[in-house]
């Protein structure tokens, strides 16, 4: 693990992280075994109350004293379509109910990354790679220092500033996760390399774009700009909302980051084990379990990704029993607690670590033409890759097959 200022060294031998990783696949039979009638039902009236809320929203817009009620209805509709319906479905965590409306390869969410995109991103990158520095992407997303082994650069100094802005346009920064803007930018990627994504992108950035801010609007006629804020506003809502949800579930004080090194060829008992250490809960309410799509249970989730979530906030007293038993650490705490810890995080590592030099550059960080004075010929990037790639006629086709496993998986 990659020790942070928070975090502690592994405690369990091997021996003990097979015995727990048994003892979280008994936990997962036993309540994959129970599935049933309870949780189809659960679902399907979530989904029916995430229309009623839809429904009334874009009905009150008709009625402009009833604005504030129309965002806020419509709010409630896109969290519960993002978060307890959409994340959870695509997931699979109701595939065995073989209902198409429910199915992780059919379910298209109200928001503009595309689900096949998400799927790859999320599902199989973030949850195979959870907080594995280098692999997870999710670490910052590409553009934010959340952890203390991210070297600093005085680009972090706007971190605050980022995490704002990527909070307002959530939705946006989900769905160009898997474009990796930042390395676009700094040209270790081209857009070249992108081109599977632009087709799937480009359709449902326009077709949610179109719902939101035309089609809806128009139909309230000249009320269009009252309806068109009101769907911004509403978009906005839930970006802030899901940001923190899932902020606190991954970058409060005591969520540890690890290496690549130490996850190679881990056991189930040790994936086990990096997901409890890699993850924090949020204590509260039922309504905050819902609206946050049970990912308040961020711990359960990152153990039991298949699992209806639902069902985490029952198996949790379960999990806190084996870290008792470990004496493992289980990080939870109520919202404001685990927002102040994320947000101390956000401002503390905008700055350079105390007592090291970083005022410029080190021999091994300098240029050549730096070090030697002297003007160095530059080789252009394509004649880098020219001289040491070896190129297959087959690779794309490889890559696409392997993206479309890896989907599926």
């Amino acid at each position: 693990m990659a020790v942070t200022a928070t975090s502690t060294p592994y405690k369990l031998t091997p021996e003990q992280i097979e015995e727990f990783g048994r003892e979280m696949d008994e936990i997962r039979q036993r309540v994959a075994n129970d599935l049933g009638q309870a949780d189809a039902d659960y679902i399907r009236g979530i989904v029916k109350a995430q229309r009623a809320f839809e429904g009334a929203g874009r009905a009150l817009f008709y009625l402009p004293p009833a604005w504030p009620l129309a965002v806020a209805s419509l709010s409630i509709s896109k969290i519960l379509d993002n978060m307890e319906i959409g994340h959870n479905v695509m997931h699979g965590q109701y595939d065995w109910m073989g209902d198409p409306g429910l199915n992780s390869r059919m379910y298209e969410w109200d928001t503009v990354c595309p689900s096949e995109q998400w799927k790859y991103s999320h599902n199989y990158i973030h949850h195979t790679y959870t907080n594995i520095l280098g692999k997870d992407r999710d670490v910052g997303y590409g553009i934010l220092r959340m952890d203390e082994e991210q070297k600093w650069k005085p680009y972090y100094l706007g971190n605050p500033v980022y995490a704002f802005l990527l909070m307002t346009f959530f939705q946006w920064g989900v769905a160009l996760h898997d474009f990796e803007v930042e390395n676009i930018v700094s040209g270790k990627r081209s857009w070249k390399d992108t081109k599977h994504l632009h087709r799937g992108f480009v359709r449902k950035v326009r077709n949610q774009t179109l719902k939101d801010y035309v089609l809806f609007p128009a139909l309230t006629g000249p009320l269009f700009p009252l309806t068109l804020a009101g769907n911004a506003t509403a978009n906005l809502i839930r970006n802030i909302w899901t940001f923190n949800i899932i902020f606190c579930g991954h970058f409060p004080a005591g969520v540890e980051t690890f290496s690549e090194e130490e996850a190679e060829n881990e056991s189930r008992g040790a994936w086990y084990y990096r997901q409890l250490r890699g993850s924090s809960n949020i204590t509260g309410s039922k309504l905050l379990h819902i609206l946050s799509g049970n990912l308040s249970h961020q711990i359960e989730h990152h153990l039991f990704p298949d699992l209806p979530a639902r069902r985490y906030p029952e198996i949790a007293p379960e999990v806190q029993a084996l870290c008792e038993k470990y004496d493992l650490t289980y990080n939870t705490g109520p919202l404001h607690k685990q927002l102040g810890s994320v947000a101390a995080k956000i401002f503390r590592l905008a700055l350079p670590p105390r007592g090291k030099k970083t005022a410029g550059p080190t021999e091994q960080d300098r240029t050549p033409e730096q070090v030697t004075g002297f003007p160095v010929p530059k080789v252009s990037v394509r004649d880098r890759v020219e001289e040491t790639t070896v190129y297959s006629d087959d690779s794309d086709a490889v890559s696409n097959d392997r993206t479309a496993e890896l989907v599926s998986a």
